[in-house]
């Protein structure tokens, strides 16, 4: 008996647990990312790139908070669900690509947010060298990511090519997929993916480890040049500033390995373990895939306070919106 042919047979785990953690998300998700557009709604400072990347990343949170309905019915119910069924075609489709979209799109804009951070201290560091920022050509880069108008047509091209790669994978797999072997909407060709999926897998996953990768690097920097300043001079209100770009890189820091790395680095592992033909194992990998997803789009409903701490303008404003609504 080969992996294509396996019948999965979902746990509690998996039935229960899966949809009551992702009804949980939704409800909370969904009630904190409202206020934070709300909030957002109110800001007047519309045209600084950190507003643009922030409204972004509320899009994409209220995104996949809109999705997890349909995951959670699909974990409780697909291993009853007839493959063919519009209902399996609604449940899964429609949310896992809502779902890669928006979390790529998430790791993609807190990536630029580190940077646009990183860059702005830069910046106004290399002020009274503006010759020789020119003349280089890695902080003439730097220097657009806190260019407004750059945000704006960045965040558009992220949006098109990481929706374009899911949605022309996700529908190339489905017609790829052979019906006559697929009786159950859970099942493990749909969990694992065609040879299609796999590469754009292997792609993004290649990706997310580079933009990891920068954003260390770019705390790894910080750290060295406040530690330099420390030794040399008192602490003034210019560090001040560097030392909460340092906090915020390191928040981003942490998203990124607590709720993305785990689910990265598990991919390459499954799709390895999958060539195993013992259909019990697979059961086991598949719930520790779907978990870790589900740790990865958990984010987003943790995603508003972080957004506030990442934005003192946004802090203000969340207090005075209370402040105006208490008699």
């Amino acid at each position: 008996m080969t992996n294509s042919t396996c019948l999965l047979q979902p746990s509690l785990a998996t039935t229960v647990a899966l949809p009551i953690i992702y009804s949980f998300l939704f409800t909370t998700g969904g009630v904190g990312n409202t206020l934070a557009a709300c909030v957002f709604l109110r800001q007047t400072l519309r045209r600084r790139t950190q507003y643009i990347y922030l409204v972004n990343l509320v899009t994409a949170n209220l995104l996949i908070c809109s999705a997890m309905p349909f995951l959670a019915a699909y974990f409780a119910n697909a291993h009853k669900w007839k493959y063919e069924s519009g209902i399996c075609r609604i449940a899964y489709h429609l949310g896992t690509t809502i779902t890669h979209v928006c979390m790529y799109v998430t790791i993609i804009i807190l990536c630029t947010i580190a940077l646009s951070q990183y860059a702005t201290l830069k910046k106004n560091n290399d002020a009274q060298q503006s010759q020789a920022v020119k003349e280089n050509f890695r902080k003439r880069v730097l220097i657009k990511f806190c260019q407004p108008k750059f945000a704006k047509y960045f965040s558009v091209f992220i949006w098109l090519i990481v929706m374009c790669i899911t949605v022309a994978t996700i529908i190339y797999d489905a017609q790829e997929r052979p019906r006559e072997e697929l009786h159950i909407c859970y099942n493990t060709r749909v969990e694992a993916g065609e040879f299609t999926a796999k590469i754009a897998a292997s792609f993004v996953t290649a990706c997310f480890f580079l933009l990891f990768l920068t954003v260390l690097l770019s705390y790894y920097s910080l750290t060295r040049h406040l530690s330099k300043i420390q030794k040399t001079t008192c602490i003034g209100q210019k560090h001040l500033i560097y030392r909460t770009v340092k906090r915020n890189i390191l928040v981003i820091q942490i998203i990124l390995t607590v709720c993305f790395l785990p689910y990265h680095v598990f991919r390459p592992i499954f799709y390895v373990l999958l060539l195993d033909e013992d259909c019990s194992r697979l059961n086991y990998i598949v719930e520790i895939k779907n978990f870790l997803a589900c740790l990865a789009v958990s984010r987003s409903s943790v995603d508003p306070a972080i957004t506030l701490l990442l934005d003192r303008t946004l802090k203000k404003s969340l207090y005075d919106l209370f402040k105006k609504s208490t008699p």
